[in-house]
């Protein structure tokens, strides 16, 4: 025996124990045999229909593919030659997250919990603030304000009517008293009348005249006075604006709302005026990242409390090679592929990709020559996760015909020789063993040059303990038992 045959019969003990004795179907069975069944414990009638007649051919019922793990995969038509491989990792998109802070200082009562789901509008978490207080004081005082204006503006009215009328009064008696004096001056040019009869009506009209000057500079200074009061009001009505709008974004609500009266015990008051702790509900539905505080802690302005992430916003990030500059270019079609799979097993599907478009970055990085690529998904999959590292597929010339090709990891090397198993399309119970015709690969796909047609299967899971049970045993071909353990020959 050599040093390949000894490798292979040690893997072959460790992976898949051959109970070749046990199974010899060359040896004569006692009576006792004949009764019981098979001595060696298996029921080889169950397996009779998915024994292979070839002698490269190994049945794999049902009972063996769920023990051995075996899966199959199907052949693609791809352009193996003209795809660009990178590797990257998912990440979140920039606008995907987004924090709570505290607008004003206060102490805080969180109502969720790290990795809650929240929808829109539920409450995150509750602030107990002094300076909310202090703001709802001004509300107050700017509100009180308006309302004495507003009754002072409403007086100016009745009283500048009253100075009208006694300044019409004023203007009447001037022209009686005008008149008077006319009167007399024109008997005394005559000759008559008494000189201090005239000398008392030329005072009157003076005095009346004095009188009617001080009732219009009255009247100016009260129309000066309501327009100052009407600038007032004017400037108190912006500042309870201001205040609102500054009450809007410290408690999440819009003015209209915080300026709506509502009903309570002690009468009617504005929606502001009621709240007695500031309340901050999410903007939108996501899940708790991350708590910047604990229960009941004092926060400071601008303090982050909570961070609420989108998961389903997510992009990949590849790094690409600059001396790949010429393939590569924004709007190239790409695919984003699940890990390589390990020789324990595979957790996510091959087929669970996720398409999208190339973004090329803005920069390069001069030290690895490299270039971000990115790529946001048309649909995402279970499996993608920030973080979680995959490789990006970037055809890179669409107009070449695609290939045959099989994952990498369905070949198998059995010595220098590369082997694949095709499922017999005829019975889905057994695998035809072949030596690979292969092509180029592009590091996780290999293209076939022939032996395999479009809708052909291959062993993916489990293509290396078929590759051990059948190495150096072609010629006799063989099949396993249900409970993974593999028998040469027909019988």
């Amino acid at each position: 025996m050599n040093i390949m045959e000894r490798a292979i019969a040690i893997a072959l003990a460790a992976v898949l124990p051959l109970t070749l004795a046990a199974c010899d179907g060359g040896s004569p069975k006692t009576s006792g045999e004949a009764e019981h069944g098979e001595a060696d414990g298996h029921d080889h009638s169950s397996e009779a229909e998915a024994e292979a007649t070839g002698s490269d051919r190994v049945a794999i019922p049902a009972a063996v593919r769920s023990n051995l793990g075996i899966s199959f995969v199907k052949v693609e038509r791809r352009r193996v030659e003209q795809t660009l491989r990178v590797p990257g990792r998912f990440e979140y998109l920039p606008t995907a997250r987004r924090e709570y802070r505290t607008a004003v200082p206060g102490r805080v009562e969180l109502l969720v919990e790290q990795f809650d789901r929240v929808q829109a509008g539920q409450p995150l978490y509750r602030l107990d603030s002094p300076a909310w207080r202090e703001m709802q004081q001004q509300l107050a005082d700017a509100e009180s304000q308006i309302e004495r204006l507003g009754a002072r503006l409403e007086t100016f009215e009745p009283l500048l009517a009253a100075h009208q009328q006694h300044e019409d009064s004023l203007h009447e008696s001037v022209a009686v008293w005008n008149e008077r004096v006319e009167q007399l001056q024109s008997v005394r040019e005559a000759g008559g009348g008494r000189v201090d009869e005239f000398a008392q009506a030329r005072a009157a009209l003076a005095s009346t005249r004095a009188d009617l000057a001080n009732v219009m500079e009255k009247k100016a200074e009260l129309g000066a006075d309501r327009q100052q009061t009407v600038a007032d009001l004017r400037a108190a009505r912006s500042r309870l604006d201001y205040l609102l709008d500054a009450a809007s974004s410290v408690v999440s609500r819009s003015r209209d709302e915080l300026a709506r009266t509502v009903e309570t015990p002690h009468g009617t008051e504005p929606v502001w005026a009621t709240i007695a702790a500031i309340e901050v509900t999410a903007s939108e539905a996501g899940v708790v990242e991350m708590l910047g505080l604990t229960n009941g802690s004092w926060a400071d302005e601008k303090t982050p409390v909570v961070t609420v992430v989108q998961p389903d916003r997510l992009r990949f990030r590849a790094s690409g090679l600059q001396s790949d500059l010429g393939v590569l270019r924004d709007g190239l079609t790409a695919r984003i592929v699940p890990p390589t799979p390990t020789a324990a097993g595979r957790a996510v599907p091959l087929t669970a990709t996720m398409d999208g478009t190339i973004s090329l970055g803005l920069a390069g990085d001069p030290n690895d020559r490299t270039l971000e690529l990115f790529v946001v998904p048309d649909e995402l999959k279970p499996w993608a996760r920030p973080g979680v590292s995959a490789q990006l597929e970037i055809v890179t010339d669409a107009t070449a015909s695609p290939e045959l090709a099989i994952p990498l990891a369905a070949v198998q090397r059995d010595g220098l020789s590369p082997v694949i198993f095709r499922r017999n399309p005829s019975n889905p119970n057994e695998a035809i063993r072949m030596e690979a015709d292969l092509g180029l690969d592009d590091g996780r796909w290999v293209a076939l040059l022939s032996g395999l047609r479009d809708g052909d299967e291959v062993v993916l899971d489990g293509a290396f303990q078929l590759m051990l049970a059948t190495s150096g045993s072609i010629q006799k071909g063989g099949h396993f038992h249900s409970d993974g353990t593999f028998h040469e020959g027909e019988d």
